[in-house]
């Protein structure tokens, strides 16, 4: 659900402006008629730069106002143009005597209310010059009478040249030219994983079910042109680029920028690896990346989803001229201050060399045991094939990623082909789930095989020396996570099991490891009648009874998993 729930949607704007010019020193909010400038008024003789548009885009336009980019801003309501009189008044307020350059997005409020405001400028003698936006290839059409390819994130492309443009003192027209020539060049689509709703609204801009992705959306919460069921990062990638390509003319050996945008709505990690996937695809194609910006930019308010924008080097847009532009410092708060020069397979590296098991020294030693490879593959399989029941389950008493961090834990798992000794099985798996999964549950199950790779090492893989082997791997959970039986966790499976197995001790392997294996099965589900005091599920307190602790059911696979192998030889 929308954030739009605690705010007036009356008021939203207003309020959200007047903080807005409160969090940035070089910043001035105009509450009437309604306009951003800088604090520090325009050089005499030196160009303006200033654009607007509906709000609900954040931190376009506001979060560009500052020295080498723009010098005003102008927010309407939500989704909507402000009004002429509101941008006259802006243009006024930054001329310097050397006429204001006004970026406008190719919607129809905006294309309307910049032109009156630009008229009554020019009618006392203030130059003015438009530059249009009308990147989104998505309302590309052949009917010359429509209004045209939407202005979308390429906005803050233009914004940027142009801004550096005018500082470093071109007059207007070479400002204006340099836009035009910028937005010719660019283009931009953007997909949707959820609609945005917006304040005061009491449904999403429009329906969209969990397992489907919306193409050629809007930034103003406008479906799209297509509809497709779920699309991996790389598909969203080459759904996107081929169309934006292919209106550009771009393909092998051109020089472009990047831009990969978030709608709103969309993490970090989620742009990060969009940006990824893009490099990829952009080099497969022959193209390469010259300067890229990566993050939230130019959102649909709550919109969940990503654009992307190429804008092409060329000819008319000399890749020299447009870097030396894009690298220029600006103080605008929204853009970032780390340096983004060409994105280079420098940048990743492999680290340190990985060993084929952790643990004892030894663990490498003896003959690969047909028990444990047995073992360990059974429980792998039964965790994989398990990771959405663990998930849930951890989603109705914690935080709901144990089924991921248990996956991403037998990444790099061990398995009937690794032809590895007891022990080392167990260090390699030990070692997958210390490298790979990460978290409270990565630790601790890494620790427990661990320690069972140092019970076996240099012993026979016994019942005896099974017991020691998981006294240890208790005995280290207890110490790291602090747990004791009856606190809701792992430990509630893994003690019994390890009792199970000290009392059968003189008994085969198969017969101390299904004793283990029932005593942990029973552990596991008495989770279900606890109260948490330990680990994440403690944190949600009585929502978590009746509910089986996850950790305790995975233990309780493990050890069941064992019973079987023993079982079979």
């Amino acid at each position: 659900m929308s954030s739009s729930k605690i705010v007036d949607p009356g008021s939203v704007v207003a309020d959200a402006c007047r903080a807005t010019a409160r969090a940035a020193d070089d910043l001035r909010w105009v509450e009437r008629p309604g306009y951003f400038t800088r604090r520090v008024p325009v050089d005499q003789g030196r160009v303006a730069v200033m654009s607007g548009g509906g709000s609900g885009h954040e931190p376009l336009h506001s979060g560009f106002v500052g020295a080498g980019m723009l010098d005003a801003a102008v927010p309407g309501a939500v989704f909507t143009s402000p009004n002429s009189l509101a941008i006259e008044a802006a243009t006024r307020a930054v001329d310097g005597g050397a006429g204001v350059l006004h970026v406008v997005k190719n919607y129809t409020g905006d294309v309307i209310n910049f032109g009156v405001a630009a008229d009554l400028c020019r009618a006392d003698g203030i130059d003015v010059e438009t530059v249009l936006v009308d990147d989104d290839v998505a309302t590309d059409s052949s009917d010359s009478d429509g209004p045209g390819r939407r202005g979308t994130a390429a906005t803050v492309v233009v914004e940027k040249l142009c801004g550096a443009a005018a500082a470093r003192g071109d007059d207007l027209t070479a400002v204006a030219d340099l836009g035009r020539r910028v937005a010719a060049a660019s283009r931009s689509m953007a997909v949707a994983f959820r609609a945005c709703t917006v304040p005061g609204a009491s449904a999403p801009s429009f329906e969209l079910g969990d397992d489907e992705v919306e193409v050629g959306v809007g930034i103003h919460g406008e479906r799209g042109t297509a509809r497709t069921s779920t699309l991996t990062a790389r598909e969203v990638v080459d759904t996107l680029l081929d169309p934006v390509l292919a209106a550009l003319g771009a393909g092998d050996g051109d020089e472009v920028l990047l831009v990969v945008n978030g709608l709103g709505g969309t993490h970090a990690l989620e742009i990060a690896v969009v940006f990824g996937d893009a490099l990829d695809a952009l080099a497969a194609r022959g193209v390469r990346v010259r300067r890229h910006l990566v993050g939230t930019y130019v959102t649909a308010f709550d919109m969940a989803g990503v654009s992307l924008t190429v804008v092409r080097c060329g000819p008319d847009l000399p890749t020299d001229e447009v870097l030396t532009l894009w690298d220029a410092p600006t103080a605008a708060p929204a853009w970032p201050n780390a340096p983004a020069g060409d994105p280079s397979s420098d940048s990743v590296v492999d680290g340190e060399s990985r060993s084929d098991a952790a643990g004892s020294a030894s663990a490498g030693e003896g003959e690969p045991d047909p028990v444990i490879t047995a073992w360990i593959t059974g429980f792998t399989e039964r965790v994989r094939d398990a990771v959405d029941e663990l998930t849930e389950l951890d989603r109705r008493a914690g935080d709901g990623d144990f089924g991921v961090t248990m996956e991403a834990g037998l990444r790099d798992a061990p398995d009937a082909s690794s032809a590895l000794p007891a022990a080392a099985m167990f260090a390699a798996l030990s070692r997958s789930f210390l490298e790979n999964a990460g978290g409270t549950s990565g630790a601790l199950f890494g620790a427990v095989f661990h320690r069972l790779a140092d019970g076996l090492a240099g012993r026979d893989v016994d019942a005896d020396t099974m017991a020691d082997a998981v006294r240890g791997a208790l005995e280290i959970v207890v110490r790291l996570g602090g747990a004791a039986p009856g606190d809701r966790t792992m430990v509630d499976a893994l003690a019994p099991a390890a009792d199970a197995l000290h009392d059968a001790r003189a008994e085969t392997l198969a017969a101390a490891l299904t004793a283990a294996a029932d005593t942990a099965a029973r552990g596991a589900q008495d989770t279900a009648g606890m109260t948490a005091r330990r680990g994440r599920a403690s944190y949600v307190g009585d929502a978590a009874r009746d509910v089986v602790d996850p950790g305790a059911l995975a233990v309780a696979w493990f050890f069941a998993a064992g019973a079987d192998a023993a079982g079979r030889s």
